[in-house]
Parts: C-alpha cells; structure tokens; sequence
C-alpha cells in the first residue's frame, strides 16, 4: 500500500528532524533516527485512515439526514424521499467490512478526530454536486461508479477544503507536516483494490529499505558531499536549500548503493519529491545535479544495477 516514494518522503523529513539537534556518535544518531521515522511512518498511516473514514462519514450520513427529513412534524415529499444510496455504497462497505481497517481504526483511537459538525457540512456540500445527483439518479451500482463518487468525495470536498484543512492542521497532530503524505496514500488507495491488510500497510522488505536508506545517508555523508559540491555551479552549498542537499545525498546513495533500484527510477523520484517539498526550482535543481553526477559514476564504472529486478 505505501510507495517507495512515501517513504523517501518519510526519509527526508527523519533527516530534517535530524539536523536540528545536537550532534552525537552515530550509533545513537541511528538509534534516534529509527525512533524518529518509525514515528513518522505510523503517524502518517494514522492521518490516512482519518482522510478515509471522513469521505466515508460523509457519505452515511445520508441516513442521518433522511430521518431527521422523514421526522419532521410536517414533512414535504421530498423530506420522504432523500437518497441514502451513497449509505450503501458498496466500495465504502467492503472497506468498512474489512476486519483489519476495524482494528487498526480501534488500536490508535481514530474515532476521536472525527468531527460530526463537519460531517453534516460535507454532506450538504455533497447534496448540491452534480457528481452526486449523477450518482443517485442511476440505479444499478458499477465497481467504478461506487469508487469514483468516493474518489470525488475525497479530492473535491475534504482534500479542497481550505476551512476543514486548517481544522485538521488544528485538531489532527501531524496534519500540516504529512497532508501531502496522506494525499499521496489516499491516490494509491483509490488505485489499489479494497482488499487491504490496514495492520500492514508497510511491507518487511519496505521497512527495511526505509531504514537502510536512512542509514546509509548518514554513513556515507561525507563521500555523497564530496560528489555533490562540484556539481553546485555557482552555488553556495550552504546556500542551498537543505531539503535539496538532503534529497541530494539520498538520490546519490540510491544510484551507488541500491541496485535493485533504476538509476532513472531513483532520479525520477527524486524530482517529484523535491517539487513536492522545497522550492519551485528544486525539481529541476535536483535532476541537474543528479543526472550530472550519475554521468561521472557510469564513465568511472561504479554504478551496479540488477537489470532483471525492477523496483520503484
């Protein structure tokens, strides 16, 4: 469920957090990286199931606003006839079945973040949509139908709402720092089928490789800057933007020590991490100097991938 390129955002952000305390042995700046990115990992899964359960409590609670309608002392024919459709949408219900989106929902106490006020908001926001009166006005139910009203839900009422994003920055812990780690879970989401061990969104092998990656980042931090400053034409390194340098020392590590990784997987990835995180600039600063870099290392030999292993 979670990408390569989720956690070498998880990655850079541990070496972020790093950078702003007091230097110490390696051993236990690892140790204390590891804590950190183990952190950060958990907490982003965490803010990936409250985006979900938000579309998702949107969506039932049309039945809420049926009876309230229905309840009325004098009630209209359209007070008696509110859709509850999008309540028994049945890519939202193979989710919600799922034993281990129960658990994990139970286990980190998600239920707490869930602001009903906002729910009943995102709702009649939803009721006046056109998507949505498409969506209710046909009878049968198609997988992709089920999933595309989710999907619109998700993007166009909870992810573009500028007032319920600075209620999250408020009231989730964490929020401001991954949203664009949630938003990137939330597309791999509609992407993936409902079928999803939510207890074990990240893989041994990806726990692994976001460790590793860490590790030899900070290992190997002199010889990866001993690459790097010659490629900063006309630039200060210490001018340069530190989440550019971190992404660049990451990228490096991946061509030299990561063969099963594709050298323009890695520089592709790169690329989108930096216009994702830093400035306007950085994406093409960044494919720069790696491509630069990668240009030396291919002439000197010292590039080793698996061709017949292609990870991204």
């Amino acid at each position: 469920m979670i990408s390569r390129r989720n956690i070498r955002v998880k990655v850079m952000q541990t070496l972020y957090t790093l950078t702003s305390m007091e230097p110490g042995s390696m051993e236990l700046t690892k140790k204390t990286g590891s804590t950190i990115l183990d952190d950060k990992l958990n907490r982003s899964l965490d803010l990936f199931i409250v985006s979900i359960l938000y579309t998702f409590r949107t969506a039932q609670h049309a039945e809420v606003i049926a009876v309230q309608r229905s309840a009325k002392f004098l009630p209209t024919a359209e007070d008696l006839n509110v859709s509850t459709k999008i309540a028994g949408n049945e890519f939202m219900w193979k989710v919600l079945a799922n034993e281990t989106f129960k658990e994990k929902i139970k286990q980190a106490k998600l239920e707490q973040y869930i602001d009903e006020e906002w729910i009943r908001k995102l709702y009649l926001q939803l009721a006046e949509k056109e998507e949505y009166k498409n969506y209710i006005a046909i009878n049968e139910r198609t997988p992709a139908g089920e999933k595309a009203i989710m999907q619109f839900i998700w993007e166009n009422l909870v992810w573009e709402n500028e007032s319920l994003q600075e209620h999250f920055t408020d009231e989730l812990p964490g929020w401001e720092d991954d949203k664009q780690m949630a938003k990137m879970l939330m597309e791999n989401f509609f992407k993936s089928n409902s079928k999803i061990n939510f207890l074990n969104l990240i893989s041994t092998e990806k726990k692994e490789y976001a460790h590793q990656l860490m590790y030899t980042v900070l290992d190997k931090e002199e010889y990866c800057m001993s690459l790097i400053q010659p490629k900063l034409i006309n630039w200060d390194a210490e001018r340069v933007a530190l989440i550019d340098l971190l992404l660049l020392r990451m990228g490096v590590c991946e061509l030299l020590y990561f063969p099963t990784i594709p050298t323009k997987v890695t520089i592709n990835e790169y690329i989108e991490v930096a216009k994702l995180y830093s400035t306007p600039q950085s994406g093409q600063f960044v494919n720069g100097v790696l491509d630069n870099i990668l240009k030396d290392l291919e002439k000197e030999n010292k590039i080793r991938k698996q061709d017949h292993s292609r990870k991204s």
